[in-house]
């Protein structure tokens, strides 16, 4: 099952929903802003992802921040710490494509070659 992990309103969000709709592709959505950050699966993403492309340096919510909040990013610890407090500073989407295959943000021919394995 393909699990879609962000935020319901983001247009980016909205635009992978969409894609996967129209592909006929079901999948499970995890909004961040209801169900939190998945514990569990944070530190797994860290790993398979880098610490670095999964924090979203380019959106409001970073831009935002505190400059000494932004500076005290300078580890895995420190990132995962931040997104579990900001949800919305992970890069959105992230998806799971229910084989072990990862990917963030949205490009329709990424998620076409991710499709077809």
């Amino acid at each position: 099952m393909i699990k879609v992990y962000g935020i319901a309103n983001c247009d980016t969000v909205k635009k992978a929903r969409n894609w996967l709709d129209a592909q006929g592709l079901s999948y499970e959505f995890h909004d961040y802003k209801k169900a939190g950050v998945p514990e569990a699966l944070l530190p797994q993403w860290q790993a398979a992802l880098g610490w670095e492309l999964l924090l979203n340096r380019s959106g409001t919510t970073w831009r935002k921040l505190d400059e000494a909040v932004r500076a005290a990013v300078v580890d895995a610890a420190a990132a995962a710490a931040l997104m579990r407090a900001q949800p919305s500073v992970i890069k959105r989407p992230l998806v799971d494509w229910g084989d072990g295959r990862l990917s963030l943000g949205f490009k329709p021919e990424q998620f076409e070659a991710l499709q077809h394995g």
